[in-house]
Formats: structure tokens, C-alpha cells, sequence
């Protein structure tokens, strides 16, 4: 299996594509682009009967560009190199580092495939696939793109995932200064260490976990096991080859890095209620004046005893 090597010097597990799979999904790309300008032919066809021949044909090239060329670069430029043949074989182009492709890699391609796919019937891009050692075409080559696979199959040995409270750890370490052979023999550990004997598995990896820390800069916590820190340092890096080869997505058969969970917002505190404005006073309820019984006398009141009004009677 040849591995597809990225701008940080580690392998990506991600295997290229061969030869069938690719054929596979050419001809499914054809058969839909075909079906496309078939139908916009009738159409086109139907639309302008009334103008003359070198219209037609002008209008029918036109057609023939932007249905066969222009729809399968506009494909992969939006898909970020998934095309529906691809889709269904399982297939992805992406750059020669592992990153997503852009419209001008999209474009090289589409524009060198009409000569070595469409003009040639497929023969130049068969024989240059077969000579290429990661089964690349002519427009693969100029455009700095390659076919993977996208659905990685499961590996023969078991690789034990880090402890939860390590997960998402290191995701500040610079990994660019480990080398490939180091990864794999990290890999190859912690796939087998549970076939080798606890002493010598020990060992290993202590060597294994000094080396990476040397490199790294991030030597392993209090405590941690060398095992479980080189678990934990190998899942973040191959997430972070994920989240690079995908544009933040993560392919099939490869589990993304738990992240911590973020802690619950505090409860909003509820204000005091004031008053501005103090209690209006109670006044005492008004007694309405009890009318005097009809036909009863007022009162006769003695003159003693009557308020004094300033006049004096005369003599």
C-alpha cells in the first residue's frame, strides 16, 4: 500500500486510487454528462429552428463546451473533488499534500482530461496510469492532484483509542518534526502490544514515547502512561490529517477527536425589585350625613351654648 504523503512529512492513511475504480467512475461521469447534453441538444434544437445552420452549429458546440467540460470542472471545483462517479466508487481528488483542490486544479484537469479521456477514448490516461506509481493521469501530474479512496478499510490489527481525558490534549503540539518511520513504529506498537510480552512491551514503549517527546516538545503528564500518551498524540494527529485531506469533515473509518465538553452557561441572577415612588397615603373613608326624618324639628339649641357670631342684639 503506497501512502500519500503531505506537507508536514507524515504519511496520510489514505490509500490512491487504481486503475478499475477509476475507470469505474470516468464511465459513470460520462454516462451522465452524455444523458445532460442529449437532453439540452433536443432542447436547444426545439428552441431554434427558426435560424440557420451556422447558428446552430455555433449554439451545439457551445453546448457541447459547457455540458462535457465546464459541468464536471464546476463538479469538482463545489464537491471539493467529488464528482457523483466518484461519489459512488468511492474516490476523492485531492492536491498532492492531502489538501481540498481549488477551481484552477479543477480546471487543469477538466481541460487536459477532453484530449487524454474524450479525444483519445481513455487510452493515454489508462497507460498513464499504469506507469504511475500512485496510478495518476497526465492531468493529475500538471494539475498537482491525485485520486484517493475515500472508504479506508478496516485494519488487521486493533489500534486502542487514548483515554477520554486525554483526548484533544495535544491539539496545540507541532507534529511537522516527527518522521514517517516513527509514526509507523508507533502505529505497529500500539496495534501490537498486546501480543508482546509486558516487559518488553514496556520498554518499547518508553523509547517510543521519549522519542516523540523529543521531537514534539510535549513530554508526557504526571502520571500518564507511555502507551496511553502515545495513543492520544497519534489519534490527534491523524484527526488533524483529516480535518486537512477533507476541509473539516472526517472519512469513513476513522473516528474524530472527542473535544471537551464546554461548561453550562451560569444561571442569569434576577435583579432586586425596587419602588421608586413611595405608598400614596390612606385616607379615612368619607361618612355621607345622615338625612333627618320628614316632618321632624330641628333641634333647639340653648343660647348658651349656641357659637358666638359677633352681633349684638339691640337693648
Amino acid at each position: 500500500m503506497s501512502e500519500l504523503v503531505t506537507g508536514e512529512a507524515v504519511a496520510l492513511e489514505l490509500r490512491p486510487a487504481r486503475l478499475p475504480s477509476r475507470a469505474l467512475a470516468v464511465l459513470l461521469d460520462l454516462a451522465v454528462a452524455v444523458v445532460a447534453y442529449v437532453v439540452c441538444t433536443i432542447a436547444l434544437i426545439a428552441s431554434t429552428a427558426s435560424l440557420d445552420t451556422a447558428a446552430q452549429t455555433a449554439l451545439s458546440l457551445a453546448v457541447f463546451v459547457l455540458v462535457l467540460v465546464g459541468g464536471p470542472i464546476a463538479v469538482e471545483t463545489l464537491s471539493h473533488g467529488r464528482s457523483l462517479g466518484k461519489m459512488a466508487c468511492g474516490l476523492r481528488v485531492v492536491r498532492d499534500d492531502g489538501g481540498p483542490i481549488r477551481f484552477r486544479h479543477a480546471l487543469v484537469r477538466g481541460l487536459i482530461g477532453v484530449v487524454e479521456i474524450l479525444m483519445t477514448l481513455g487510452v493515454v490516461a489508462c497507460i498513464a496510469s499504469l506507469v504511475s506509481a500512485r496510478g495518476r493521469r497526465v492531468g493529475d501530474v500538471f494539475a498537482g492532484t491525485l485520486v484517493v479512496r475515500e472508504r479506508v478499510p478496516v485494519a488487521t490489527g486493533f489500534l486502542p483509542p487514548p483515554p477520554p481525558w486525554l483526548a484533544g490534549r495535544f491539539s496545540e503540539v507541532d507534529l511537522s518534526a516527527v518522521p514517517d518511520d516513527l509514526w509507523l513504529a508507533v502505529r505497529q506498537y500500539l496495534m501490537r502490544m498486546g501480543q508482546l510480552d509486558p516487559q518488553v512491551g514496556w520498554a518499547m514503549a518508553e523509547r517510543l514515547a521519549s522519542d516523540v517527546a523529543v521531537r514534539t516538545g510535549a513530554p508526557a503528564p504526571q502520571g500518564v502512561p507511555s502507551a496511553a500518551y502515545l495513543a492520544a498524540v497519534l489519534q490527534e494527529r491523524q484527526a488533524r490529517e483529516a480535518r486537512r485531506a477533507f476541509g473539516g469533515g472526517t472519512p469513513q473509518g476513522l473516528a474524530p477527536a472527542a473535544t471537551p465538553a464546554a461548561p453550562a452557561p451560569p444561571a442569569p441572577s434576577v435583579p432586586p425589585v425596587t419602588y421608586s415612588s413611595p405608598v400614596p397615603p390612606v385616607s379615612p373613608p368619607v361618612v355621607p350625613p345622615v338625612a333627618a326624618p320628614r316632618g321632624s324639628r330641628p333641634p333647639v339649641v340653648p343660647r348658651d351654648e349656641r357659637p358666638a357670631t359677633g352681633f349684638v342684639p339691640p337693648a
